[in-house]
C-alpha cells in the first residue's frame, strides 16, 4: 500500500497562484521596457540621419 497522498492547503495554493501571476506580470513589464529601449535606440539613430539631410538641403 504505497500510495502517496498529495495535499495543497488553501494558503499554499493561493500563494502559488500569486507567484505565477507575479511572474507573468514581471515578464510583461520586462519585455515592455526592453521594447521601449529598442524603439528609443533606433529612433535616435534614424532621427539623426534625417536631421543631417535637412541641414544639408537648407544650404
Amino acid at each position: 500500500m504505497n500510495r502517496l497522498l498529495l495535499y495543497i492547503d488553501p494558503g499554499s495554493g493561493s500563494y502559488l497562484v500569486q507567484m505565477i501571476i507575479a511572474g507573468v506580470l514581471a515578464g510583461l513589464f520586462y519585455f515592455k521596457n526592453l521594447w521601449i529601449r529598442v524603439k528609443s535606440f533606433f529612433g535616435k539613430i534614424f532621427s539623426k540621419g534625417q536631421k543631417d539631410e535637412i541641414t544639408e538641403n537648407d544650404d
